[in-house]
């Protein structure tokens, strides 16, 4: 898919109910670096962490949500949800090509995204192998797979 210059370009990405809170600052700090337009968490709120060390909050938002049904209501018009999931209906991120706007969900690490969810993202794509990667790595890899397939304006 091919982007025009003038087309709007922009994502969020978040984690539904999050384990570990270093995870999120560390997201956030990924975030900010590899161009997201913000960041949230679902089910979980965020206590500040050491592991963002570029004070990402003042840089780019975090928006929270109390549950997945609150979250879906306030998805930005025309943008696609992109469920990041090990699941037989993913496509591999190598293979997927990304949409202009895009909101990336993440699951916790132990249980992943619900099937009421997962049946509700417009997309789901999943990383390789067979077992879960930390919530924070996993998104990384997949902010980084954007930016090396779209045109994104950097910080």
């Amino acid at each position: 898919m091919k982007v025009k210059a003038d087309e709007a370009n922009y994502f969020g990405i978040g984690i539904m109910q999050h384990k570990r809170g270093h995870n999120i600052g560390t997201l956030w700090r990924s975030a900010y670096i590899l161009g997201a337009s913000y960041i949230f968490t679902i089910g979980k709120s965020y206590k500040k962490q050491t592991s963002d060390v570029l004070k990402s909050w003042r840089e780019i938002p975090l928006f929270h949500y109390d549950d997945f049904d609150d979250f879906y209501k306030h998805i930005p018009y025309n943008s696609k949800l992109v469920g990041v999931e090990l699941d037989e209906r993913a496509e591999l991120l190598s293979e997927y090509e990304h949409t202009p706007r895009a909101v990336y969900l993440l699951g916790a690490e132990d249980n992943g995204l619900p099937e009421e969810v997962l049946d509700r993202c417009h997309d789901l794509i999943q990383l390789p192998g067979t077992n879960s990667l930390n919530v924070a790595v996993a998104g990384s890899i997949v902010m980084h797979d954007r930016i090396s397939k779209l045109p994104t304006k950097l910080p």
